[in-house]
């Protein structure tokens, strides 16, 4: 196993992953900006390193930077966590180039399934069904136009090096298209350094379940479930929740298998998920890869007692995983509400500030994963996710109530400081979403002011 892992994130997966390795013996760094200098994560770890000011692209994604302050700690081993770096290819491989083991795919299988139109096309060649779209990155407008009049509208034009949920545009209306074609382009180039996109058909309504697997990177791989992740914001997370409500078992065991088959084809190591749609007629379809652990890790974890930071460090470290399919015996249900400083009721902007109290909740199966603390300031250089709150219970109904009673526990109070609490528990009262009947169009539907 390794000696010293470098945590190359911040926030909450850090810690959460700092957690993991110091129940195992391995010496943690962290990495810190000017701004988390003196973060929970920074104090936690065994030691803590500066790497460059607060903006992220100066810091947390500059890889010159990680990989310097890796190699100046003595650290065998790199984790991304999610987001930042965490499924750059070039970063994959300049950790490879000087030594270290980056913990998740290779260089290689980051560079194939991060080009979503590649993934696609990979999806397509392992037997899983995908929406109609195009093949390979769009050349020029007049494509887009003859191959979103060939899928039929709506489609939806995504940023071939996307992820997130971000830079994604709806067309609904073929006089639109020129103007949504040329703003994902921009916002493409903006957000991923890569202007190149392509398109896909639109399902309204949709369901969106992904499936968690774990591979060892020769030709074994198995499941964890799949989780429901279709109360969004901007097609961004905001609940999750496993097993998937309102999904027969037998659609989502074919679900499950797809995923594995596909995982298998490529001999995918570490921990990954594959997302889908499904339709109102139980139809599913591919959409992507990531190649990484998820934000909404701990439901999985919840009801399957599996630690997924610690089977990406043993895969990793050349062990293998240390369970087999059989082994994986989900039970009860887990939701997870992500609390972030945004308002819900201004279009979830950022709400950054200096936060004056901070009282998670507690009680029974409520797990809380949070860099959260009282004094701490919320910068508007990062993500603005605060918490997540984990439930676990026998049955959705008491998951549910559970979950409810949880986040009424939790206070977050400061100066210009607002929080999506509230707005999560209007979610789970909501009647669509409590019938199980939700689709990726509820927060749309619900009106929010």
């Amino acid at each position: 196993m390794f000696s010293t892992v470098l945590i190359a994130n911040r926030g909450e997966i850090a810690l959460r992953v700092a957690r993991t390795c110091r129940e195992l013996g391995i010496r943690t760094v962290a990495v810190c900006s000017d701004s988390d200098r003196d973060s929970t994560v920074a104090r936690f770890a065994d030691e803590s390193i500066r790497i460059g000011p607060s903006e992220a692209r100066r810091s947390y994604l500059n890889p010159a930077a990680v990989v310097t302050a890796a190699l100046q700690v003595g650290a065998d081993a790199v984790h991304p966590g999610y987001g930042f770096l965490s499924e750059d290819p070039d970063f994959a491989e300049i950790c490879e180039d000087a030594g270290l083991t980056f913990i998740g795919p290779s260089a290689a299988l980051l560079a194939r399934l991060g080009d979503k139109a590649e993934a696609r096309n990979i999806a397509t060649a392992a037997g899983l069904p995908v929406l109609p779209g195009s093949s390979k990155p769009l050349a020029t407008l007049a494509q887009a136009r003859s191959i979103a009049a060939e899928v039929g509208y709506p489609v939806i034009i995504k940023a071939v090096a996307g992820g997130g949920g971000r830079g994604m545009r709806v067309v609904r209306d073929p006089r639109d298209l020129a103007r949504e074609y040329a703003q994902a382009r921009a916002g493409a180039q903006t957000a991923f350094g890569d202007s190149r996109v392509y398109l896909e058909r639109f399902l309204e309504n949709a369901r969106h379940i992904e499936v968690q697997i774990l591979g060892d990177g020769h030709g074994n791989v198995i499941h964890l479930g799949e989780r429901d992740c279709s109360v969004q914001r901007r097609r961004q997370k905001l609940l999750e929740e496993t097993p998937a409500p309102g999904l027969s078992r037998e659609l989502a065991d074919r679900i499950c298998a797809a995923a594995v088959q596909a995982a298998g084809a490529i001999d995918y190591a570490g921990a990954g998920t594959y997302e889908f749609l499904v339709d109102d007629e139980d139809g599913f379809h591919a959409m992507e890869v990531n190649c990484r652990i998820q934000v909404e890790h701990p439901v999985t974890e919840m009801v399957t007692g599996v630690d997924l930071v610690r089977e990406q460090l043993h895969v990793a470290a050349g062990y293998g995983l240390t369970i087999r399919q059989e082994d994986v015996v989900p039970r009860g249900v887990a939701i997870e509400c992500r609390v972030n400083a945004e308002d819900p009721r201004r279009g979830f902007l950022p709400t950054p500030g200096t936060i004056h109290k901070f009282v998670p909740p507690a009680g029974p199966f409520v797990r809380v994963d949070t860099h959260g603390e009282s004094g701490m300031r919320v910068t508007p250089d990062y993500d603005p996710l605060l918490a997540k709150v984990v439930v676990w219970a026998p049955d959705r109904r008491q998951a549910i109530a559970r979950a409810d009673r949880a986040l009424g526990e939790f206070h977050v109070e400061g100066p210009g400081v607002c929080t999506t609490r509230d707005f999560l528990r209007e979610v789970l009262e909501h009647p669509v979403y409590r019938a199980a009947k939700h689709t990726t169009a509820l927060i749309d539907e619900m009106d929010v002011r």
